[in-house]
């Protein structure tokens, strides 16, 4: 088999880009190792901002987004017992809207299949092989059989534990990494939000998040230690733990209980890899950086990265020019960078670091920074919102 771009992950990342690709008259193939019930139905980040949003209805992706996304024109911050709404709509003119990273890919495949894609699940045992030189070529298990794809160019958009990074010969690429001594113990909730806009709060028990992915379904956050049994968990305990957190001084404000159906500890860490390609390969989102969830930019820095990888790609094969093709990774990583140091922040400010009262002190003094100052708040919306 031939084709110009091959796509290994058909996630966010993977699925955009061949969208984009296609738009623009390049033609791709997607591999994918997991079934397409379970790229559809992996939750994962739900916060999208402006940009992103603009881009999905500029390439007629809004639909469905525009109908069932939840449009926020703020945050609230909860901390010494008291909350704070930062104006984001207001202070910069634009929002963020709540839609599932699982319901992106759901519009992504539908509309790839619709227009007659070559998408490939449940492939294994993938290799990558010349990528220097003018034809990398692709090699995968699938439907009972090796088979092989010839490529220009290979986009590797296979996550963090994907293969395309590792192919990469060593010394080839410098990776910058940081553990944070905390995880997040997250929930999905068959409960109805209780708040119309997310609550990032900080208490003396550790962070809390309170989060939606519908108007029937809540998503919460405990910050943990790295080593936390879920087991130790059970749903009365986690309830009542966020009912603490959030608490409000003189209130017995708590959140919106009900049937919880996905638990579950996740660490904590940011993660860059330079550069962002190798060759013929091009790589994005989390296969080359992660950060910490607090700022909600993962998804949206992968939304950049194939945005543009796409006009990069398209001033290639389209208009003879390979200049934005060799400064993808400068280009992408003014973003990522920038992203880093926002998550980082959000990260640093709300979280607990152990039981150091000066740092908490700190951390109080930071945050009432933000709510006090119009400058510090419209920094923060800038960033969140993107």
């Amino acid at each position: 088999m031939r084709t110009q771009v091959g796509i290994v992950g058909a996630g966010p990342a993977g699925l955009l880009l061949s969208h984009l690709l296609h738009l623009h008259g390049i033609s791709s193939v997607v591999l994918e190792a997991h079934t397409r019930d379970y790229v559809e139905h992996r939750v994962r980040a739900g916060v999208l901002e402006q940009g992103t949003v603009n881009i999905l209805r500029e390439a007629g992706l809004g639909a469905r987004l525009d109908a069932e996304g939840m449009r926020h024109e703020g945050i609230e911050l909860r901390f010494d017992g008291e909350g704070h709404r930062v104006p984001m709509a207001e202070l910069t003119g634009r929002a963020i809207t709540v839609y599932g990273q699982q319901e992106v890919v759901k519009d992504l495949v539908a509309r790839r299949l619709a227009d007659g894609a070559d998408i490939r699940f449940e492939v294994s045992n993938v290799r990558l092989d010349g990528l220097t030189g003018d034809e990398p070529t692709i090699r995968f298990h699938h439907d009972g059989k090796e088979q092989e794809l010839i490529c220009d160019v290979i986009a590797g958009c296979d996550g963090f534990h994907g293969i395309s990074r590792p192919t990469v010969p060593a010394g080839e690429l410098t990776v910058y990494e940081r553990e944070y001594p905390f995880a997040w113990l997250g929930i999905l909730a068959e409960a109805r939000p209780a708040v119309d806009e997310l609550i990032y709060c900080l208490h003396h028990n550790g962070f809390a998040l309170y989060s939606m992915r519908s108007e029937h379904v809540s998503r919460l956050y405990l910050q943990v230690p790295t080593d936390e049994d879920i087991g130790d968990w059970p749903d009365d305990r986690i309830w009542e733990e966020l009912a603490t957190r959030f608490r409000l001084t003189g209130s017995d404000w708590r959140p919106t209980e009900g049937p919880i159906f996905d638990k579950g500890v996740t660490p904590m860490r940011s993660f860059v890899t330079e550069p962002m390609q190798y060759g013929r390969l091009l790589l994005a989102g989390d296969a080359v950086h992660i950060v910490p969830p607090t700022g909600a930019k993962g998804l949206n820095l992968a939304v950049n990265d194939v945005w543009i990888m796409s006009r990069a790609l398209d001033a290639w094969f389209n208009g003879r020019d390979d200049g934005p093709l060799r400064s993808y990774t400068r280009d992408a990583l003014q973003r990522v960078w920038r992203a880093q140091h926002f998550s980082w922040w959000m990260t640093s400010m709300l979280h607990r670091f152990g039981d150091d009262p000066y740092q908490h002190r700190l951390q109080i003094a930071q945050l009432r920074n933000v709510v006090d100052s119009p400058a510090y708040a419209t920094a923060l919306s800038e960033n969140y919102v993107g």
